[in-house]
């Protein structure tokens, strides 16, 4: 089993490697914005300015956090979509590996760019963003993989009924991208509606910005509890459901 996941999960890797418009829009992208909004704000952060509207200057390797993460989940929803209408998913579930085995590959093949995305990103923005030395940077990259690992649960759900590839990232799209306005990342979740509260509430993305933004801050694991549980149990929920609705051709 290990060693067809090691091979079809290398595999993968090189697939991805090879197609530009991927790796660009994979970690080209989120690193490049980030990169430019940490040079235009970064003097507004490092003089103590916040934004009269809008996210929270400090928030900015949150937000760039999070479109790496959604970045990913497109792409897994795009890539899922293309290979079942090409008829790839089909002939690998004929193969010896296991269905839950080839989902695994493609899933460690988006957390590692996931990791290597974050890495890039931070690296890049230095020079323009103010990061501390007391940042606990290996416990938010945690952080994010698991984020990326739960709202992938509901890529894999989006994947499962697309109705075909030219339709996967813009439904995606529609999905994901609208979550991040009531996530509490650019409005505190208590200053919104109480209809939109609801609804924020529901949304794997509010607890998944409350998680990052907390662990960014220095605050330890166990403050975050109820987000981690939250996002698991939703993490699960899509998994089962996606389990039932998958479609393989």
């Amino acid at each position: 089993m290990f060693a067809g996941l090691w091979t079809l999960t290398w595999l993968e890797t090189k697939i991805f490697v090879r197609e530009p418009l991927g790796v660009i829009g994979t970690i080209g992208i989120p690193v490049l914005m980030f990169v430019v909004l940490g040079r235009v704000l970064g003097p507004r952060i490092r003089a103590g300015a916040a934004a009269a509207r809008g996210v929270d200057l400090s928030d900015l390797p949150v937000l760039g956090s999070l479109l790496i993460a959604t970045s990913v989940v497109l792409s897994l929803i795009t890539i899922i979509a293309i290979y079942r209408e090409g008829g790839i998913l089909k002939r690998l579930r004929a193969t010896p590996l296991r269905p839950h085995t080839i989902l695994v590959a493609h899933v460690l093949v988006k957390l590692l760019f996931t990791a290597i995305t974050l890495a890039a990103m931070i690296f890049a923005g230095r020079r323009y963003y103010p990061m501390g030395s007391n940042v606990p940077f290996a416990s938010f990259t945690v952080a994010l993989l698991f984020t990326t690992l739960c709202i992938m649960s509901l890529g894999f759900l989006i994947a499962s009924v697309v109705p075909t590839a030219r339709f996967a990232q813009p439904i995606g799209t529609l999905v994901l991208y609208p979550m991040f306005g009531v996530s509490g990342l650019f409005v505190p979740v208590d200053a919104l509606s109480p209809a939109l509260q609801i609804v924020a509430r529901m949304l794997p993305m509010t607890y998944a910005v409350s998680l990052l933004k907390g662990v960014w801050g220095g605050e330890g694991w166990a403050a975050h509890a109820g987000d981690v549980s939250v996002l698991a149990g939703m993490s699960a929920i899509f998994t089962l459901v996606s389990v039932r609705v998958f479609r393989w051709e």
